[in-house]
């Protein structure tokens, strides 16, 4: 059974293609998030990697947060979102605002917390805190299945949804 978004006829993506599509965005970003922070280390003469680590990482958080929220008030996709046929969109249908976009960015990031704070409480090494990370992946996917519409709780707290959209014929 096919589940449809609010106020319209468009079928919402499944969590499996909604998160093929995260990987294949994370294949993506990993090439930019390495051209920026090489552009980075080289500016600064950095020479270790904790040297100027909180700059580089409000650096990184800003680019991703640009390369996003543009694509998605262009045109509601990325590269990986046009090739799995997703689009994001306000609830109500439309086009992103600059505002929610960059709170859904901002909201996006809310699943790295539960993780993180339990890897400092139990004071785990970065190892074990990034299998921890790789384990909760799938609890945050499980828990949009208790949303109504199965989006992603950053999706319902932003005030916007992802859509199916039809492959363009040639």
């Amino acid at each position: 059974m096919r589940q449809f978004a609010a106020m319209e006829n468009t079928p919402i993506p499944s969590i499996k293609r909604r998160l093929a599509c995260w990987l294949y965005e994370g294949v993506l970003l990993f090439g930019v998030v390495f051209i920026v922070d090489y552009a980075f280390s080289a500016l600064t003469q950095t020479r270790h990697a904790l040297d100027n680590r909180l700059a580089q990482q409000i650096l990184l958080f800003a680019v991703l947060g640009a390369y996003f929220t543009w694509q998605w008030r262009r045109s509601g996709q990325t590269l990986p979102m046009k090739t799995w046929h997703i689009k994001l969109q306000p609830q109500g249908g439309g086009q992103l605002s600059w505002p929610r976009a960059i709170a859904r960015y901002c909201l996006a990031w809310v699943w790295f917390i539960p993780p993180l704070v339990a890897g400092w409480g139990l004071q785990l090494d970065a190892k074990s805190t990034a299998v921890l990370l790789l384990g909760w992946i799938p609890i945050w996917a499980i828990l949009a299945r208790f949303q109504s519409k199965t989006q992603f709780w950053h999706d319902v707290w932003a005030g916007t949804q992802l859509i199916s959209t039809p492959p363009k014929k040639k």
